[in-house]
């Protein structure tokens, strides 16, 4: 595997949207978390990812930036198997505060009971992926004035 040409976790930190391809195809839209050499998207049973991961564990994500402003083109692509696993608070209190801010008073109140309610009770749960294949590119161009 190639060196990546740029720092993949200090990217995969920000608070960028990722897109989870299934079979189908479908492609969503999602917030993710980067923990332990892992996309954490926080699911149940009321989403269609739920069900297509559920029928079909093999995904595909991307993470990626174009900045026409400043030339930055910058992509992350992971493949592998998916795995449903238990929610648990502390990741999910992680997650959400990277895109809603450390202030849970602000937050709408469809995020804050992912963190108060039963998730055994509301079937919420991780869609894990431990990526078996990460592509990483730097497509950045200089913008001339």
């Amino acid at each position: 595997m190639e060196p990546a040409p740029f720092d993949i976790d200090a990217f995969l930190s920000q608070p960028l949207t990722a897109r989870i391809a299934t079979d189908g195809p479908s492609v969503r839209p999602v917030w993710f978390l980067w923990e332990e050499g892992a996309f954490w998207v926080l699911t149940g049973p009321w989403t269609k990812l739920f069900h297509r991961v559920s029928a079909d564990p093999q995904i595909a994500l991307v993470v990626d930036v174009c900045d026409i402003a400043t030339g930055l083109v910058r992509q992350v692509i992971a493949r592998g198997r998916a795995e449903l696993v238990p929610f648990d608070v502390p990741r999910g209190r992680r997650k959400l505060i990277r895109y809603l801010g450390a202030d849970e008073s602000r937050w709408d109140s469809r995020f804050v009971r992912y963190l108060h309610d039963d998730p055994d009770e509301r079937g919420t749960v991780w869609l894990r992926l431990s990526p078996s294949s990460v592509t990483a590119r730097d497509l950045s161009y200089t913008v001339v004035h």
